[in-house]
């Protein structure tokens, strides 16, 4: 489906965003990437959404990429005996402990050792959101004492964040690992992985996706920071979560580092999704607020593959509008000229390969002439994502004769998604260009376009041609070699 932007949106689907109509609503709104989230939602329920979606894309001949969003272990404290919870107070003494006795103004049960074994002195433990702030006195392979920081009520079952340590936890759970077992049977195109620390944590779950689906790490932890770039090279994609880092980190701190990772995934050329409260006010109201629609703007101007909607389109009382609002920003950013200065001015020239050779030209001709797209051929989705990290001006139409690497590029920038049949000639793979840019309402019969490719055709990494092409057929076939 042609957009009027270049940024992709991500609407997850959830109690709101359940029925055929309704999600088919939603990607004709301008959802490009629909994400389903494993913390919500049965297996039955998980399965009918998939199958819903792929009808959609059947219905619409539009690839659909789909996100499974694996839930990660989750910490969190055990039950009170007041179950309205107990004040913590400012200055006074709380402790964490593996004694399962229901908790009371001075203990409550925290059920995981490994968090203990990993504790020091010093060290902070944030409960509810960081809501609670907890400075660790003194502590034991069972126990942590502490010192309440910041006071507030704490109740049943709230969450615990420890941003200072390293947990020796895996990223994967047992709920995950069957999760993930179960979306890669359905065909889900992308994994989010969830508490990733280190790159050792995207290899276990890439071994265990074994091909099936491309990972997608979701920075979400001081750890993953400071490991970003090991992290980067071993994902296909990134998140950056700001929901949790912004709970482990200053609030400060959060935006620069936003800009730094997106900038980073894009000299890379991995896909980076901006995610978590960008229209959080939607969820009740029909208009956003003007702080959120900044905050939706920051991440196009600094270059974001995508964005991303959570409970707006998944429990909200207005999903439909959220992807619409969502849509109408990216156009009108993208229609600034400062956008275009700012995008251009943070372009990383890093080329090693022919194929990076080629894309820099592809952009480079069509920036320069009367170029009204770049086509190019893709087995893997390896060369589209090259030419999605140089954000040339013009639309890009990512050929390829893969369903799965056409899915998995509907998450990638400017990308316009189109299925080919399996192609032996170049001439051949001109004129399907030249018809796709012409269906697509991109170019007409006068008008011409790029073409990249890899000859011999259908094995990844061979990007070594380039063609300023005509969308007149009988010109190609008068003009292009055999």
């Amino acid at each position: 489906m042609k957009r009027s932007r270049k940024v992709k949106i991500v609407a997850t689907l959830g109690p709101a965003s359940t029925s055929y109509d309704m999600i088919r609503a939603l990607h004709e709104a301008g959802a490009d990437v629909f994400r389903l989230n494993m913390s919500h939602g049965s297996h039955d329920e998980i399965a009918e959404r998939h199958k819903i979606i792929r009808q959609i894309e059947k219905d619409l001949d539009s690839p659909i990429a789909i996100l499974a969003d694996l839930q990660g272990p989750k910490l969190r404290v055990g039950v009170f005996a007041n179950d309205a919870g107990e004040e913590l107070v400012a200055g006074e003494a709380f402790r964490l402990d593996l004694d399962e006795a229901p908790g009371d103004i001075s203990r409550v049960n925290l059920p995981h050792p490994e968090i203990f074994a990993a504790l020091r002195p010093g060290a902070t433990l944030l409960v509810n959101d960081g809501k609670i702030r907890l400075k660790v006195e003194d502590c034991g392979e069972d126990f942590a004492n502490c010192v309440v920081v910041t006071g507030g009520v704490i109740s049943n079952r709230k969450g615990v964040n420890v941003p200072d340590v390293v947990l020796p936890l895996a990223a994967l759970s047992e709920k995950d690992r069957a999760d993930l077992e179960f979306v890669c049977e359905l065909g889900v195109d992308w994994l989010a992985l969830s508490f990733v620390q280190r790159p050792q944590d995207v290899w276990d779950a890439r071994d265990l996706a074994d091909g099936r689906a491309a990972i997608l790490s979701k920075i979400e932890k001081p750890a993953a920071v400071e490991s970003f770039d090991e992290i980067l090279a071993a994902s296909d994609g990134i998140m950056v979560a700001r929901g949790d880092l912004g709970v482990e980190l200053p609030v400060q701190n959060v935006p620069p580092i936003q800009k730094r990772l997106v900038r980073k995934c894009r000299a890379a050329a991995k896909p980076v999704i901006v995610a978590t409260q960008m229209l959080e006010s939607m969820i009740e109201s029909p208009m956003p607020t003007r702080a959120e629609v900044s905050d939706v703007s920051n991440a196009i101007y600094e270059g974001s593959d995508a964005i991303m909607l959570s409970a707006e389109s998944a429990a909200g009382q207005y999903p439909i509008e959220a992807v619409s609002t969502m849509d109408a920003v990216a156009v009108e950013v993208e229609n600034d000229p400062t956008y275009t200065e700012i995008i251009e001015a943070s372009r990383i020239a890093k080329r090693h390969t022919v194929a990076d050779g080629i894309v820099a030209a592809a952009r480079e001709i069509a920036e320069t002439t009367d170029i009204k797209a770049i086509c190019c051929f893709t087995s893997s989705g390896t060369t589209a994502a090259l030419v999605a990290r140089e954000r040339p001006r013009v639309p890009i139409i990512a050929m390829t004769s893969s369903r799965r690497a056409a899915r998995r590029l509907s998450l990638s920038w400017g990308t316009l998604c189109v299925l080919t049949g399996e192609l032996e000639r170049f001439k051949q793979a001109v004129v399907n260009a030249a018809r796709a840019a012409r269906r697509s309402g991109i170019a007409e019969e006068n008008e011409q376009i790029v073409v990249t490719a890899g000859v011999p055709f259908n094995i990844p990494g061979t990007t070594n041609i380039l063609r300023v092409a005509p969308c007149d057929e009988r010109l190609i076939y008068s003009t292009d070699p055999e």
